[in-house]
Order: structure tokens, then C-alpha cells, then sequence
């Protein structure tokens, strides 16, 4: 154990130095927590809340390395089919931590901006109240942008941004010509102006990217790391060990 304490500041060191180029857009599918909460053997919401810690902790690392965008895949729409009792923590969860958001020193200290991406019409009214307040709050902030997602679904996203510019189509505001790969990413993730995903991380040992930013991450190859803790057990140097996967991968383009 002693010599775990005095390994890890080295080799955290090491990785670092191996992590040339930074990402500056990382989306990460945080999974795990209920295992980790079967792993403790407690209820499935001590591991969500273990998570949601995780995440702050994470927000620390991701700006003291440089990245300025970060999307956290926190609740999909496949997600609804879990115990509807599971659902209702989770949401009661993201609304506490909204709420928290606003008088968190995190987003004052790093200039945070907090965004919404996924189908809001599938959230209940008090947790959508706090999103807009947070993204209210927030919204002159530039320093770091989190992107949360919450009832996303890839495929729905895309489906959403098709139904809008079929809309503006059948209004005469564009013509059908014009539609290229610059207007449908505009109308996606609601006109937020999203950057292209150039990591994507996968917690818990499960080796997909579940219909995750697919615009924004397979259409533009982005770099892919799957590490086996589950979410809430992830480190600083888990990130790193990420990090350099991507910096590989730059550094073979520009060879």
C-alpha cells in the first residue's frame, strides 16, 4: 500500500509525458454504478450518488489537463426501461446536482458553461426548471463547456434535427438543395454548436459506444477507450492512460 502511494505520483507523471496532444472534446458513458453498488452490496442509488462524486472529482483532471469540452452520457433513452423506483432517484439525482451546480465554486473557479443535450420533452416539468436555470446561470461562461446528456439517444438526436429542417423546408425558409452536412450539424443537439468528439471513453468493462454522439464521434473517427472500473472507481491516471490512446492516434495521422 505504501508503495502504491509512492508509485502512483511517478507513473501519473510518466503518463503525462506521454500525452503530448489533448483532446478537446471528450464524451465518456459512465458506466458501472450499479455494479459497484452490488459490488459494496448496497442499493443501486449509493452507487449512482458514488458516480455523481466521481464526476466533480473528474471535472478537476479534465481542466487541469487542458479540455475544454467534455460530454457525460448520464441517462439514455433506453434507460427508461429500467425499474421506474431507479428512474425516479436518478432524476431526483441530476436535480440535486443541477441545483448544486449553481452555487458550486467549480463552475465560478473554471468559468464553466452547463448544457443539455437530449429529447427534453421526455423529462419531468421540476427537472427540466432546474436545467434552465443552470444553463441560465451559466450561459456567459467560457472557460469549460459540460455537455450532460440526458434522454439521449444518437439516432433520436439525428431524427430530431431531420423533423426541423424537413420543417423549415415545408416552410420555404430553405431550399432542399442546400441541405449539406454543415446545416444537419447545426440543427443538432439543439443548435448548441457542439465541437466533434476527438475521445470517447467507456467505463465498467463493456467495449461499445451505445449509440453515443454518433455525428460528432464515428463520423468524425474519433479516438475510442474502453477501461474496465466501473465509473465510480476511475482515476486520474485511467484518464491519462485514455488521454495517450488518443495522443497515438493523432501522432500516427501526423507521421
Amino acid at each position: 500500500m505504501i508503495l502504491d502511494r509512492l508509485m502512483y505520483p511517478l507513473y501519473e507523471r510518466y503518463l503525462r509525458l506521454q500525452c503530448r496532444h489533448v483532446p478537446n472534446h471528450i464524451a465518456i458513458i459512465q458506466d458501472g454504478n450499479r455494479r459497484y453498488a452490488r459490488l459494496l452490496g448496497m442499493d443501486t442509488s449509493v452507487g449512482h450518488r458514488a458516480g455523481a462524486d466521481k464526476t466533480e472529482e473528474m471535472l478537476d483532471w479534465a481542466h487541469e489537463l487542458g479540455i475544454r469540452h467534455i460530454t457525460l452520457y448520464s441517462f439514455s433513452t433506453e434507460n427508461f426501461n429500467r425499474d421506474q423506483e431507479e428512474v425516479q432517484e436518478l432524476f431526483t439525482l441530476f436535480k440535486d446536482k443541477f441545483i448544486s451546480m449553481l452555487t458550486d465554486e467549480r463552475v465560478r473557479k473554471y468559468r464553466i458553461r452547463i448544457q443539455m443535450v437530449g429529447d427534453r420533452s421526455l423529462l419531468p416539468a421540476d427537472l427540466l426548471k432546474t436545467i434552465d436555470d443552470a444553463e441560465e446561470a451559466t450561459k456567459n461562461n467560457t472557460g469549460f463547456y459540460l455537455y450532460v446528456a440526458l434522454a439521449y439517444g444518437g439516432r433520436n438526436e439525428i431524427v430530431i434535427a431531420a423533423r426541423e429542417i424537413l420543417g423549415r423546408v415545408q416552410n420555404g425558409e430553405i431550399n432542399p438543395d442546400a441541405i449539406d452536412v454543415r446545416m444537419v450539424e447545426q440543427h443538432l443537439h439543439g443548435h448548441k454548436g457542439i465541437p466533434p468528439v476527438d475521445l470517447i471513453i467507456r467505463t465498467g468493462n463493456e467495449c461499445r459506444t451505445s449509440n453515443f454522439l454518433p455525428w460528432l464521434a464515428s463520423g468524425h473517427e474519433s479516438a475510442v477507450y474502453f477501461c474496465s472500473p466501473y465509473w465510480p472507481l476511475f482515476r486520474k491516471v485511467d484518464l491519462l492512460r485514455a488521454i495517450r490512446t488518443y495522443d497515438q492516434r493523432v501522432s500516427r495521422d501526423f507521421s
